[in-house]
């Protein structure tokens, strides 16, 4: 896997709690980092105001505002930054939090580490506030030419229908 994979992929599990506001082990890319990081999601799915303060994290990134978030996150949650080749592949990458750590400490270790290296500019990740209206779900937009515009087909599709029947109805 690409550095810059992974990057994403913790954008997209910090997308999922600032949208959700949990994260769901049971999803194909949280049930795998939970396991392969040894980390036991809460019984209760409760990560306290870790949701609300990625969710703020996300909306100064996205808003262009300057990351205070950002910033509290790497203060309440400080990375342990070290080398990791759990994998098996035979390459080490770098690790933001230790396996088997607390699941709200380790998302929020991991999503500080990574919305850091966002917010200094790491050009593997842009972010996204959807467009739809009513929405406002957060997304990581890795298309080629970095122009997403919705959080899913379905705000897609309904925009395109809206903006069809408002057209229609003047004519």
């Amino acid at each position: 896997m690409q550095y810059g994979d992974y990057i994403g992929n913790v954008i997209r599990l910090a997308v999922e709690l600032a949208n959700t506001g949990t994260l769901d082990p049971s999803g194909d890319l949280v049930g795998a980092f939970f396991e392969e990081h040894e980390v036991t999601p809460p019984p209760d799915g409760s990560y306290g105001d870790l949701p609300d303060l990625v969710g703020a994290a996300l909306a100064q990134l996205v808003d262009g505002e300057p990351p205070e978030a950002v910033h509290r996150l790497l203060r309440d949650y400080p990375p342990e930054m070290h080398l990791s080749d759990h994998d098996g592949l035979g390459g080490w990458h770098i690790h933001f939090s230790r396996n088997g750590t607390e699941p709200r400490r380790w998302a929020g270790q991991l999503i500080a580490a990574k919305l850091a290296l966002v917010t200094a500019g790491d050009p593997s990740v842009t972010l996204g506030r959807c467009a739809a209206a009513g929405c406002g779900n957060y997304f990581v937009d890795q298309s080629r030419n970095r122009t997403r515009r919705f959080c899913s087909n379905a705000c897609a599709s309904r925009t395109t229908v809206a903006a069809y029947r408002a057209r229609a109805a003047k004519e």
